[in-house]
């Protein structure tokens, strides 16, 4: 019976959880898929130019989300419900102050933001537009991601999926209306985009209506003693999204350099599909998260060990999954972006879809170790493995392979930097279990 609960909390929680990280990748994707359709291979290059700076974004709203949500989960298991409300609040006020930040980056900075990110004079009146609406919409994206993840692990992980998908699947609408009804263009895109954290936020709203929360706002002002806690279990998550935008970044200049806007928009195909992928492996990890921090706040180290035996078979069998349909079917997939069948774009995008993937397996188990420590409160294991993967091995790894490989290298880069990492995640793990 014990096992059995086990399993079921667990598939409850992961798929629930994937389905809502599903959903959080899909506001991109539509835009891809829709400026692809209305804009062509100049729309893909401006959207990719400034899909890093949303990473950036949603980074630090996973940042807050996930590190407070961790420290309320385990203060939650210990009844402690003053800490709680402490932590809900220190995560709020954190989440306002980094929101301006961003909020007047767009207001100010979004021409010189665009220059700095290299847009040639084809697309860079497109990606500044894109690049401004996005970061004026910052503290609608913040606030969606935080009220997700602390609604998750107060035990209402339905509600978060459902306010992701719906989020999510208005943003496919609008893009169709204000792109193609009303011609729009890639502001019709973004401002699409920007509504659907604002959806997601009222339906996540009815989880206090109904007074369902154990957290509420409190008075009080920053208190080092607990945003510092919450910062440090956020920041792995911070990483990865960072880090996710300044590759891109990297990467885009180095393609420019090879293959010109076409190699741009093929690896914009590649970033979206990453996107997905990324976001299956990291709603398995999150999902387990919850269970695993209140599991640690009871001592329950059988039932935590549990949980990650279940989180390996299931992340081998995705792998297994994702990686066959993307290479079976990359002729498909490169199909559906391609918008004006151009053959160069088809030719780069394929190849380039099945070198990358090739790090399905291990990109999942870094992403999971790395949450696994968090939920630990372990973070040291978990700031490694997110600055190796982010940025110390795949930045110089780029270069070298690029320059000596031209777009196979840039290709490859990032499966080889997986694999490396996914070495050090194992040597991190076993010491931890000694």
């Amino acid at each position: 019976m014990e096992n059995s609960n086990h399993l079921k909390l667990f598939f409850k929680y992961v798929t629930l959880n994937i389905l809502a990280m599903l959903g959080l990748s899909c506001y991109i994707l539509a835009d891809t898929f829709f400026v692809s359709k209305a804009l062509g291979p100049n729309g893909l290059a401006a959207l990719n130019l400034s899909i890093p700076i949303y990473s950036f974004i949603n980074g630090a709203g996973l940042m807050l989300g996930i590190g407070g949500a961790t420290k309320y989960s385990i203060s939650k298991s210990q009844t402690n419900k003053i800490k709680s409300n402490n932590i809900f609040t220190q995560t709020i006020l954190l989440g306002s102050f980094i929101a301006l930040i961003f909020f007047i980056i767009g207001l100010f900075f979004s021409k010189n933001l665009t220059s700095i990110l290299g847009a040639d004079e084809n697309i860079f009146n497109m990606s500044k537009i894109y690049l401004q609406v996005i970061l004026l919409f910052s503290p609608m994206f913040i606030l969606n991601n935080i009220l997700v993840c602390f609604i998750r692990n107060d035990g209402s992980p339905k509600l978060s999926m459902i306010a992701m998908l719906i989020g999510s699947f208005s943003n496919i609408i609008l893009d169709y209306i204000f792109m193609f009804s009303l011609n729009m263009g890639i502001f019709g895109a973004v401002i699409a985009t920007g509504i659907s954290p604002i959806i997601s936020i009222i339906i996540l709203s009815s989880f206090f209506i109904k007074d369902k929360n154990n957290f509420h706002l409190i008075k009080l002002n920053i208190s080092k003693n607990i945003a510092l806690p919450i910062l440090s279990s956020g920041v792995p998550s911070l990483i990865t999204e960072v880090s996710s935008g300044i590759v891109m970044i990297i990467f885009n200049k180095i393609i420019f350099n090879l293959e010109g806007n076409l190699g741009i928009a093929s690896y914009s195909i590649i970033a979206n599909i990453s996107i997905i992928v990324m976001s299956i492996f990291t709603g398995l990890s999150q999902g387990i998260q919850p269970l695993i921090s209140s599991y640690y706040g009871k001592n329950d180290k059988k039932a935590i060990s549990k949980l990650l035996r279940y989180s390996f078979i299931s992340l081998v069998s995705l792998s297994i999954i994702i990686y066959s349909f993307i290479f079976f079917k990359s002729s498909f997939i490169v199909n559906i972006f391609n918008n004006e069948k151009n053959i160069i774009l088809q030719s780069i995008a394929e190849n380039g879809l099945k070198i990358y993937f090739i790090s399905c397996l291990f990109l999942g188990f870094n992403i999971l170790m790395s949450i696994y420590f968090t939920s630990l409160e372990y973070t040291r294991p978990a700031h490694i493995i997110s600055l190796l993967r982010g940025f110390i091995i795949i930045i110089p790894l780029a270069y070298i392979l690029s320059n000596s490989f031209g777009i196979f290298g840039t290709w490859i880069t990032f499966p080889t930097t997986e694999f490396i990492v996914s070495i050090i995640s194992f040597i991190l793990y076993k010491k931890l279990k000694e």
